[in-house]
């Protein structure tokens, strides 16, 4: 147990979304264990003991949103309701408690707000995420509450500016230091076409790493696959694009295996990419300034209200079409493969991205990072135009 929480610790550090030093993990073994900050890891033994899970983790945010979110929101709030996807499909929202809260019920306020989430926020103190059942589940909860808040925070900063002292500070730090280059240099992918199934699969285990160590993916969210012959190699659902050996389902396009259970829910969305397309591999993520302009539709007086499903147009950032699509075997495999086929990348309201290649992932990789790059780049330019236009 206490090397899961040594392994899960780490990718927090290298996720850079929690503070080093500033992570705790308490887990049931044989008997209660923790490590981590002293502090925070009495408050998740503390926090588990009352409970009924195996897992908890405590950590400091890397970035300051959450707590910013907080003071942002009215008295009278106790929730966050970002509009990403996998915030609506895995969290709901996200609970919060103030600091005088805390102060007030401690470990039984947590427990309060914790009950029917999977994480909440702790305002002077993060992200506190649970694993029902494994130590991973908690690692996982908490990455997808830090996506859910950096989507959001960039969200309200770009709609409505500046609210609370010390924010645009925060801001300019994170602009300038946090934000690192983002690129596909340094990388090495094999050359297609992919053919061998053991090259198609090592390569796609490979491609997932990158995905992830470039930042590109957070948790165990997005997918990756390749096609040859008859053939979908497509990593399983709920696995993680840095740990795919071993899960990665080989599904014959005549379901003659059982194969396509454990596949990723996306599998009919890849699907109906190969047969639309020329593609031989895509890619699927869910990188944060993609996922916010994604949402950022300048339309008035629209009807539709449940955008990410209802919006039956094809708007476009640059040159990436943008369409809505629900997950899974509903909307996004009707939307995305339509458009994708010519400019090889197409975008889901609130998901992510999905990049296309011809004959290898290098095309497809270098196509999610440029998207990513382009929607960095117009995020800082709509923040600047607002700010001059506002002064």
């Amino acid at each position: 147990m206490l090397d899961l929480i040594t392994k899960y610790s780490a990718k927090l550090i290298a996720d850079r979304s929690a503070v080093p030093g500033k992570i705790a993990f308490a887990a049931r073994d044989d008997v209660l264990v923790s490590a981590g900050d002293p502090g925070l890891a009495i408050l998740a033994q503390d926090i588990l003991s009352a409970g009924n899970s195996l897992a908890i983790v405590a950590a400091q945010p890397a970035l300051p949103w959450s707590d910013f979110l907080v003071r942002r929101s009215s008295p009278e709030e106790n929730l966050i309701i970002p509009r990403d996807t996998e915030t609506r499909t895995f969290l709901h929202d996200i609970p919060f408690l103030r600091r005088e809260e805390l102060e007030k019920e401690n470990v039984a306020g947590i427990n309060r707000v914790m009950a029917k989430r999977k994480g909440i926020i702790v305002e002077g103190v993060g992200i506190i995420a649970v694993g029902a059942l494994t130590v991973e589940q908690a690692y996982i909860n908490y990455s997808s509450v830090f996506h859910a808040v950096f989507v959001k925070y960039l969200q309200d900063i770009l709609h409505d500016g500046f609210c609370l002292p010390g924010e645009a500070e925060a801001f300019l730090d994170f602009r300038e230091n946090w934000l690192r280059p983002l690129s596909a240099e340094g990388l090495a992918f094999r050359t297609g076409p992919l053919d061998d199934p053991a090259d198609i699969l090592a390569e796609i285990a490979t491609v997932g790493r990158f995905t992830v160590e470039r930042g590109l993916v957070d948790s165990f969210f997005g997918n990756i696959s390749a096609t040859s012959g008859n053939t979908i190699y497509i990593s399983q659902t709920a696995a993680s694009l840095d740990e795919l050996a071993g899960c990665i389902d080989p599904v014959p396009s005549d379901d003659s295996s059982t194969a396509g259970i454990t596949a990723s829910s996306e599998l009919l969305a890849h699907r109906r990419i190969y047969e639309g397309s020329d593609a031989r591999v895509i890619l699927h993520g869910h990188p944060k300034f993609a996922v916010v302009m994604s949402m950022m539709c300048e339309e008035e007086n629209c009807p539709v209200t449940d955008c990410w499903r209802d919006c039956p147009k094809v708007r476009f950032l640059g040159n990436v079409p943008v369409v809505a699509g629900e997950i899974g075997a509903g909307g996004l495999a009707k939307r995305v493969p339509p458009v994708i086929a010519g400019p090889g990348k197409a975008l889901v309201y609130g998901h992510g991205l999905f990049t296309i290649g011809r004959r290898d992932f290098e095309e497809a990789f270098r196509a999610m990072v440029e998207v990513e790059n382009w929607c960095r780049d117009e995020y800082f330019r709509r923040l600047k135009a607002r700010y001059i236009s506002a002064g």
